[in-house]
């Protein structure tokens, strides 16, 4: 299985922010499918609220065309978040991108249209300082 060109950016970034990577990557299974979602990570209970977890799909959205890559990430967003909701409904799915990527393409008025319609929940990354600078969750996702 490749690895997305930024993932490892995306890791140092989840674990400068506090999250325990648990799995890398996370092998999902749901009846004849088996799948890989790219990282597995937990946030320590602190006295307000209590453990969460989250699973993190990368994209680095580097292909010839960004909406060819848009509809396959969603696709595969759209399967993993379904097979999560009933195997570990405990988790919630994110798509992890790169900041540069985000402010280019996905301020868009299509993609918002997308962002409010579908579970699609984002952590934008600084792909350079290797720091999350933005969490976004979709109406549609577990809060």
């Amino acid at each position: 299985m490749a690895r997305d060109i930024i993932h490892n950016q995306v890791k140092n970034a989840l674990i400068k922010d506090g999250w325990i990577i648990t799995a890398d990557p996370f092998q999902l299974e749901y009846q004849e499918f088996r799948l890989f979602v790219d990282l597995l990570a937990e946030q320590p209970f602190t006295a307000q609220k209590e453990n969460q977890n989250i699973a993190v799909e990368i994209k680095s959205f580097v292909g010839q065309s960004f909406v060819y890559s848009l509809q396959q990430a969603i696709g595969q967003f759209t399967m993993y978040h379904k097979f999560l909701k009933k195997m570990m409904p405990e988790y919630q799915l994110f798509m992890a991108i790169n900041e540069i990527i985000y402010y280019r393409y996905f301020e868009q008025n299509a993609v918002q249209l997308l962002m409010q319609e579908l579970p699609l929940a984002l952590i934008v990354v600084n792909i350079q300082r290797e720091e999350i600078v933005k969490w976004i969750n979709s109406p549609n996702t577990k809060p």
